[in-house]
């Protein structure tokens, strides 16, 4: 039987012209004009593989992608976006989305049947490998940093942990607080841009380009770049513009060598959208019994959000002088999870950084402190980095 194609264009001329050329070439077309049209006859017919335009109304290309991508009757089957939209961004969108490959109109018949029959030669009972590079940059290293509860230091992790990053990379940087309402960056370091996340959270998701995002950033005088939350409470409510924060972290991807989001804390609904996109989760408790238990149950739950235990890593913020604290192999017998790294008290050192309005490990380059967040920052380039982005 010959290989079934579904095209998903609201152009007709397009559902015609390319669904005749592709006959020609022995394959069974079906047509959809429009985005819910294809997701239903993608589940009826199941077909070889879907062509697919971005550019459609009540539904774009990269909402159907993601809905292809989330039924399990779906997810296999390749998905080449065919569309006008050219720009850099609209395609790593499009990858996020789920496409397997992407083509830019207009384009001659022979390179449209060409992908077409690279995609379908890729498949394996409808698995695509995924393309090694959808664009000609190197995307960032991703590490999110997420409280087991508030109150554990894990905003001071970090911006400290991103300061020592740009350091230890002699790479470009950036730190976002994805906690519209709860931001304390812009006071504590000097920032000049308030409502840098705020402004982007207010744009349509589509409307969120790097050139956008570029604007909003803040520059700390250290070199380090940063995506600024307000303090304003009412704000909190912008958390519910899911589609904007992956828009926003999708850019960013593209934007620097490392990107480290301030999580907050707890499994949000936001939060169980955004961490199987980031390439690394710290999850920062401190040395106290019931910490210890909810980070357990923490690492738990991101597992079975799909995570692999290889990408969560422990911190454990001993930020208190107290005997009462449990010591790091008591924390490891109760907690029965590898310890990544454990932050020594430096109450000190912190109050004199926002004094400084600067990060502790540029305040005192050799305290013990910044010497357990350069470790930290080597394990994670070691880890993340390919040999040419190393160079």
């Amino acid at each position: 039987m010959p290989e079934k194609i579904l095209i998903i264009d609201d152009d007709l001329d397009t559902l015609r012209l390319v669904g005749m050329m592709l006959q020609k070439q022995g394959f069974q077309i079906i047509a959809a004009s429009n985005g819910q049209q294809g997701l239903d006859l993608a589940l009826a017919e199941i077909p070889s593989l879907i062509l697919l335009d971005v550019m459609m109304p009540q539904m774009d290309g990269y909402e159907v992608a993601r809905h292809l991508r989330a039924n399990p009757k779906t997810v296999d089957i390749p998905i080449l976006m065919f569309t006008a939209k050219s720009q850099l961004d609209d395609k790593v969108t499009g990858f996020e989305a789920g496409a397997d490959d992407y083509l830019t109109k207009p384009t001659h018949p022979a390179e449209l049947q060409a992908h077409v029959k690279a995609l379908l030669a890729r498949s394996s009972k409808g698995k695509v490998n995924p393309p090694t590079s959808p664009v000609s940059e190197e995307p960032a290293c991703t590490i999110g940093v997420l409280g087991t509860r508030g109150g554990l230091g894990a905003t001071t992790i970090a911006v400290n942990l991103a300061s020592s990053l740009e350091r230890a990379s002699k790479s470009v940087v950036i730190l976002a607080e994805f906690r519209p309402g709860q931001g304390t960056l812009v006071g504590d370091l000097n920032l000049p841009k308030p409502q840098g996340l705020t402004e982007l959270l207010n744009m349509p998701a589509k409307e969120i380009t790097r050139e956008a995002i570029k604007e909003k950033i803040s520059k700390h005088p250290s070199g380090l770049k940063i995506l600024c939350a307000s303090a304003q409470p009412r704000e909190a409510i912008l958390t519910e513009n899911i589609q904007a924060f992956q828009a926003i972290l999708t850019r960013m991807k593209f934007m620097a060598k490392f990107v480290v989001v301030d999580l907050g804390c707890g499994l949000t609904t936001l939060n169980q959208k955004l961490v199987p996109a980031f390439d690394e989760i710290l999850v920062v408790t401190e040395p106290f019994t019931n910490p210890i238990i909810h980070a357990r149950a923490l690492i738990d739950d991101l597992v079975k959000l799909g995570l692999d235990n290889s990408k969560i890593h422990l911190a454990v913020n001993y930020r208190l002088r107290s005997e009462s604290q449990l010591s790091v192999p008591q924390v490891q017998d109760k907690i029965q999870y590898p310890i990544e790294t454990t932050f020594t008290p430096a109450p000190e050192l912190l109050l004199q950084a926002i004094r400084l309005q600067n990060t502790a490990v540029l305040v005192q380059p050799e305290s013990l402190t910044n010497q357990q967040y350069t470790g930290l920052s080597n394990k994670i380039i070691s880890r993340n980095l390919s040999p040419t982005q190393e160079k």
